[in-house]
């Protein structure tokens, strides 16, 4: 990796560019750039969320993946390199069995609303969604490995899923869309 930052302000950017882990320059409108940055913004938000009541097994989990979010960033910021390992998405594969088990099955769709932790969890799978669409665009320019892609895509999977157990925390539900064509049919 790269040095690690020492100073915040170096003032480089000023031309539209910005550097990458292996030290080089690239526009900060560029594919991976964009990713990187949508990666980021997920984070963040995943900090958010972090903020509010939460049982413990799922702030644990959510740590852990700000900590796998950053890993992979760090191997968006450096072409060709490797940071986000497989065993993370497995790791998101059995969080997804052990909450999805828990819950009703959905017969109707649901709204991204409910409580603000429920309501901040969506908006952490829409920001996934869109870092995965990103990584997508990136893979399409340049190679990359799919465990990132795939890492988004489960991610994002595992957020409405809890949204869902966090709108059943303290008894509440989901709130389910009034659809006018199913409510005829």
């Amino acid at each position: 990796m790269g040095k690690r930052l020492t100073q915040i302000a170096t003032r480089t950017g000023d031309d539209g560019t910005t550097g990458l882990g292996d030290n080089t320059r690239v526009p900060k409108d560029s594919l991976r750039v964009q990713a990187m940055g949508d990666v980021d913004e997920l984070n963040s938000h995943i900090g958010l969320l972090l903020c509010e009541d939460l049982p413990d097994g799922v702030r644990t989990l959510l740590v852990e993946i700000q900590h796998q979010l950053f890993n992979l960033g760090g191997e968006l910021s450096i072409p060709g390199f490797e940071l986000l390992k497989a065993e993370a998405v497995s790791a998101l594969d059995a969080a997804l069995a052990e909450h999805n088990a828990r819950l009703p099955k959905l017969e109707e769709f649901i709204l991204p609303a409910g409580t603000r932790a429920a309501s901040q969890a969506h908006v952490c799978r829409t920001v996934a969604r869109r870092a995965e669409r990103a990584v997508v665009a990136l893979g399409h320019a340049e190679k990359l490995r799919e465990t990132p892609r795939q890492y988004l895509n489960r991610l994002s999977d595992l957020m409405f899923v809890l949204a869902r157990v966090l709108n059943r925390m303290n008894g509440g539900d989901d709130v389910y869309w009034k659809s006018e064509r199913l409510a005829r049919g």
